[in-house]
């Protein structure tokens, strides 16, 4: 269609569309991002971060969510991605020119659709390689101005808005400015009411400014509640101004914005009641030509009213305001550097994209998995705490042996002094201790259920020790880390190993203090229970990898030290019988353990959610052979000949989009890790010097009849599976880890021993894994890739095969093996360039290609 002419009344509408650039540029000596005409794009959304406890989301639109430690905090209010766009103009930065040009007094509002419209304007998006600092800039080449806004994060000042106008003319101008934010939210709300009573909440709003200051106080009357009961909001959020002094006019709501677009004149505003928080800068100057004019507004949540007095006293008598704000934000830089720098997160190279991306990549770990700031040294007062966290009985009895610790110890030095003790809970809980900081969930407003806090200081200042995320999220950082901190890796590995299950799963959430898991709420649709089926295998593999190369011969130490154990989630996985029945509804929530467990906790602490042996209290303690086995075994008694390991525990694998999977899946992703896991346990094993390994006596006999079971049948392995033969792997082995998990369920560990003969175990892994091989020779694609998922059908004594579309991370993962050798990896590459999982344009890959469903009619 031939382009037309729009006019909005008599005005043409600007509809050429701008160039999209982006490149990085210097601001203030430091490196940015800058996304030119970013505006032509679809709205995207960004995370701004900081050193301390300061969150940020934000649209490219400008409209966002920010406050500190978590949503219940919030400075504006914390919405999910799609809404937090859709308030564009309404939450966040606003600003009004009236510009005296040409005998005219014009109205500009930057960032507004109406600006693109009726403007000839570039629009600039500036994000600083740190991930700290945002720039929003437009420039208007009929005005002939410049306006630009940042926002900037304090420790001592909260959140900061600097913004900047410059005149790009030939001569001086006039301009009368209102500049401010909006939708600032009183203390005392959090999240559930903000968002299911926001409109009641606004009737308790009250915003005021201090007499002769620029100080603004948000509050609430009183904090809503439906009880007869006094209840004071004792604090407030404040924001103020500095930049134009005396001759400014300070407003704390929007009601006179219209006032001032019309050209009339506003007053200042000291106490407005019922009204939404807003703080809007009132004043008029002349911009010299290639001058440029800066003021900031400030904002922080839950000021006392000794916070604000003291506030109200700074800003009235400190002469360098605005010297301080940027020191403290440059501090605030720095030790952002520092907190990345200690993961190695600094790698220059002479591509910025790379090193840029690499320090990002290596922020947003630390963020999920924490970092350690003090190397190897450990302070005696955290482990101390640590280790009441954890066990309160072992902290008393040891009380006399920790006064003896110095009070900065060297982590290696620590597991020496514990294990001269000869306690297997004290040895456990040193190898688990992990002195990390700056860690959270990575719950965000796209994630919404994942609900994020940021413990970054104690009450009283100092580095607050703790971590906190889904398993996967922890591990796959932690293994990152482990490069920079190689020292810790065994630590992790105990960590790992001791939270999983005799069931060879592991619960949701790892933490500091413990370990979590999901319960049942009918009212909750993102509430459900099971175990995901890819945490177990390669997330601890490339750990024990780690150990390996970085600690040849440490492994072996512990594949008979008893120091290790089970968690004891109240999860049952129900018997195969009911399994083969409804494979999607297979796990049981065992809710009068679970409130044992959160019980004991109280008590005891974190080792409440161990496994206790049949007969007493006594935490049950294992072997890494063992924890090795049961994992190993679990695996194995869901495998399925020439599909892949079973999906039968309610949840999919890391893909949550493969939830349809669930009981109706098999992965050969795993499957081709597991082959990588048992030739590292093969070639571990015949290098060892013992002969035999002790392990439970429940475990040893699963382990005999697995052994015996696939050498049986042996001979299908050239002649391949029937529908027939793949049902019957899956009964007998199913059978035999369901009657383990029975008695283990139901009465614990006996605690009686058995011996296996290394020999033995190599001769098992070398079984397996010519069944394996198998199997993935089976799952090669006529396209020259391998399948990743596979579907089973169940009915009577069989089970049938019907594979799915090809997946990057079947490739992935089957590169990974070790099975194909460099040419067939060659071909495994040169089929993915030809699959429609490539993306020429980007020359990179899809996880799965882009199919167009069939339509509903």
């Amino acid at each position: 269609m031939e382009k037309c002419k729009i006019f909005l009344g008599n005005n043409e509408v600007i509809t050429d569309k701008a160039k999209i650039v982006g490149q990085f540029v210097e601001i203030g000596g430091e490196k940015y991002y800058q996304i030119q005409n970013y505006h032509e794009m679809p709205d995207f959304f960004m995370s701004i971060v900081s050193d301390s406890d300061h969150w940020m989301f934000i649209s490219s639109n400008g409209s966002l969510t920010a406050g500190r430690k978590d949503r219940n905090n919030a400075l504006f209010p914390y919405y999910t991605v799609d809404k937090i766009h859709d308030y564009k103009g309404i939450t966040g930065s606003k600003t009004y020119f009236l510009v005296d040009k040409n005998d005219k007094t014009i109205l500009w509002e930057p960032f507004t659709d109406e600006s693109q419209k009726f403007y000839k304007i570039t629009r600039n998006l500036y994000k600083s390689i740190y991930g700290n600092k945002i720039i929003f800039e437009e420039v208007n080449a009929d005005l002939g101005l410049s306006f630009q806004y940042g926002w900037y994060n304090s420790e001592q000042f909260g959140f900061v808005k600097k913004s900047g106008l410059t005149n790009n003319n030939k001569t001086a101008i006039n301009i009368k400015i209102l500049d401010g934010i909006q939708n600032i939210l009183p203390y005392g709300i959090d999240y559930s009411f903000q968002n299911e009573y926001s409109n009641l909440l606004d009737a308790y709003k009250k915003n005021e400014r201090i007499e002769g200051s620029t100080l603004g106080l948000f509050m609430l009357s009183s904090i809503p509640v439906d009880r007869a009961e006094p209840s004071e909001a004792l604090k407030a959020t404040t924001v103020w101004s500095i930049g134009f002094g005396e001759n400014s006019t300070i407003l704390v709501s929007n009601k006179q914005v219209n006032q001032f677009k019309k050209g009339q004149a506003v007053e200042a505003e000291h106490d407005i009641k019922a009204s939404r928080g807003a703080y809007f800068i009132n004043t008029q100057i002349e911009l010299e030509k290639n001058d440029t004019r800066e003021w900031y507004t400030v904002a922080e949540i839950n000021q006392d009213s000794t916070d604000v007095a003291n506030l109200d006293l700074f800003i009235r008598n400190s002469v360098s305001l605005e010297t301080l704000i940027k020191e403290d934000i440059d501090q605030g830089t720095l030790n952002l550097k520092k907190l990345v720098s200690f993961a190695d997160g600094f790698q220059l190279t002479n591509t910025d994209l790379c090193y840029a991306r690499h320090y990002s990549n290596t922020l947003y770990n630390v963020m999920r998995g924490g970092v350690f700031v003090n190397n190897y040294l450990i302070e005696k007062n955290d482990f101390k705490l640590y280790l009441w966290q954890i066990n309160r009985l072992i902290t008393k009895e040891y009380q006399s042996w920790l006064e003896k610790i110095p009070d900065e110890i060297s982590y290696i030095t620590l597991i020496d002094l514990a294990e001269k003790t000869g306690n297997a809970d004290l040895i456990r809980i040193t190898y688990e201790y992990l002195p990390l900081t700056f860690s959270r969930r990575h719950g965000d407003p796209s994630r919404p259920w994942n609900m994020f806090s940021i413990e970054t200081k104690t009450e009283d200042g100092k580095i607050k020790y703790y971590y906190e995320g889904n398993w996967r999220d922890i591990f796959q950082n932690w293994e990152a880390l482990s490069y920079s901190y190689p020292e810790f890796i065994e630590g992790i590995i105990s960590k790992f190993v001791n939270a999983s299950t005799i069931d060879g799963y592991n619960p949701y959430r790892i933490k500091r203090d413990g370990i979590d898991w999901e319960c049942p709420d009918p009212d909750d649709p993102w509430s459900y229970i099971g175990y995901w089926g890819d945490h177990q295998i390669i997330y601890l593999q490339k750990l024990l990898e780690l150990s390996d190369n970085f600690h040849p011969g440490r492994l072996d130490n512990l594949l008979t030290n008893e120091i290790f154990t089970y968690a004891n989630v109240p999860y049952q996985i129900k018997p195969y019988s009911e399994i083969i029945q409804n494979p999607k509804d297979t796990v049981i929530f065992n809710e009068d353990l679970n409130n044992q467990i959160k019980t004991e906790v109280e008590h005891l602490g974190a080792d409440a959610n161990l496994l206790k042996i049949k007969s007493g209290d006594q935490i049950y303690k294992v072997n890494l052979t063992e924890k090795i086995l049961a994992t190993l075994l679990s695996k194995l008694s869901n495998f399925i000949p020439e599909a892949g390991i079973w999906l039968n525990t309610q949840r999919p694998e890391w893909n949550d989009a493969n939830n349809a999977l669930v009981g109706n899946g098999t992965s050969m992703v795993t499957l081709y890790y597991l082959r990588r896991f048992l030739k590292f346990w093969e070639e571990k094993f015949n290098d060892v010097s013992i002969n035999e390994i002790s392990v439970s006596e429940e475990i040893a006999t699963l382990f005999q009849s697995f052994y015996s079971f696939f050498s049986e049948n042996v001979l299908l392995l050239d002649k391949g599976f029937t529908n027939y033969d793949r049902r019957k792997f899956a009964d007998s082995l199913g059978l035999a880890h369901g009657k383990y998990r029975s008695e283990i369920y139901n009465y614990s560990f006996s605690g009686e021993r058995s011996r296996l003969q290394v020999e033995d175990l190599v001769g098992f892994i070398k079984l397996s894994l010519k069944y394996i091989d198998q199997s993935i020779n089976a799952n090669k694609r006529k396209d020259g890739l391998y399948h990743a998922y596979n579907l089973i059908s169940i009915s009577d004594d069989i089970i049938s095969i019907r594979h799915l579309y090809e997946m990057l991370e079947g490739q992935v993962a089957v590169l990974s093996s070790g099975l194909l050798s460099t040419f067939e990896c060659l071909d495994v590459l040169n089929a993915l360039k030809d699959s429609e999982i490539f993306r020429a344009d980007q020359y990179s890959y899809m996880l799965y290609p882009n199919r167009q469903l069939p339509p509903i009619y």
